[in-house]
């Protein structure tokens, strides 16, 4: 695989561009200190633990202005690459730490990118390509993972190979700020003038159906309409711009007072310590997904991506996700 940079120049170049712009006389890079930032609200939120295995060389993460939060890993010849629906963009290290431990071969050599499931295909349209901020790069996945449906539909045209492995499931949540400030006890409630939302976008993210369908259990078509249509129309409604991420970013920054989430990211907020907090959808409103994985037609490293495939549906890898509150097929 061949990158435009080599990691090493990259991280040279940010690192000289920051003493730069800082106003630092500082004789070399090593006597860069990043800055230290307590309780902030920017990702990355893993705090650069993509990759436990990973030597990660000069430190250089500013939030705001330098970060990288939806890649994980090293790009230097990786021998699995996996391309996964950001909702559980925080169990990703756990779960590479877990499966290197059971395949020490794969050691240091994973990566993945966790952005959401329709933007991924665009990637692989694109072939394989990403570019954020100055950074374009190229990265040919071995696995794709998701809602169940999303990766059935990719197997359905030609890009996945079966068969389709389902291994854990989740629900969604009302996250709010911490103490509820807006007084949300229900789905209802985002139906309601003046209750800023900030929520994910039907263009980008498959969860926004599964948002739709529960709000019409709790209210009909019209609070479909109030909450996606009405108050979109008079700003009442943010839809997040690429990423479900922006969610609690935005409660955080007081810029809503609610949004629905799968209730696995408003337990991570909460484990993580931040402001948030969530209020929970009855099961006769709420929406549950399953999630499955597949391999990549023509996958560069089709065995490690078996692997990690088998690795998804054991009882380590769901240990890891029941941490954040997902559950089993069978429950």
């Amino acid at each position: 695989m061949k990158y435009r940079n080599s990691a090493g120049r990259f991280l040279g170049a940010l690192a000289a561009f920051a003493i730069v712009a800082s106003g630092l006389a500082l004789a070399d890079s090593h006597a860069y200190t990043p800055p230290t930032y307590t309780g902030r609200l920017f990702p990355p939120w893993s705090h650069g633990n993509n990759d436990p295995a990973t030597y990660k060389g000069l430190p250089f993460t500013v939030p705001e202005v330098d970060d990288m939060a939806d890649f994980h890993g090293n790009l230097n010849d990786p021998k699995l690459v996996i391309y996964v629906g950001g909702n559980y963009y925080f169990a990703m290290a756990p779960l590479v730490a877990a499966f290197e431990r059971l395949h020490p071969e794969y050691k240091g050599r994973v990566f993945s990118v966790t952005i959401p499931p329709g933007l991924l295909v665009q990637a692989m349209i694109d072939r394989d390509t990403f570019t954020s901020g100055n950074m374009t790069f190229t990265v040919h996945p071995d696995v794709f993972a998701a809602g169940k449906k999303k990766v059935l539909a990719q197997v359905a045209a030609g890009r996945l190979a079966g068969p389709v492995v389902a291994y854990a499931t989740n629900d969604l949540t009302i996250m709010v700020p911490k103490g509820n400030p807006g007084n949300i006890h229900g789905l209802a409630d985002l139906g309601k003038p003046g209750v800023r939302l900030v929520m994910p976008n039907p263009k980008f993210e498959g969860v926004a159906r599964q948002i739709e369908a529960a709000l019409r259990k709790a209210g009909g078509p019209a609070l479909v309409r109030a909450v996606y249509t009405t108050k979109v129309a008079n700003g009442e409604t943010i839809l997040t711009h690429i990423h479900h991420r922006q969610t609690p970013l935005f409660l955080m920054q007081g810029l809503a007072v609610a949004g629905v989430t799968w209730k696995s990211e408003a337990i991570f907020q909460e484990q993580s310590g931040h402001p948030i907090s969530h209020v929970d959808i009855p099961a006769a409103q709420n929406a549950v997904a399953i999630y499955g994985g597949a391999l990549v037609k023509n996958a560069p490293h089709p065995a490690a991506g078996k692997a990690w495939l088998a690795f998804l549906a054991s009882p380590a890898a769901l240990q890891i996700f029941e941490r954040y509150g997902f559950k089993a097929l069978t429950q």
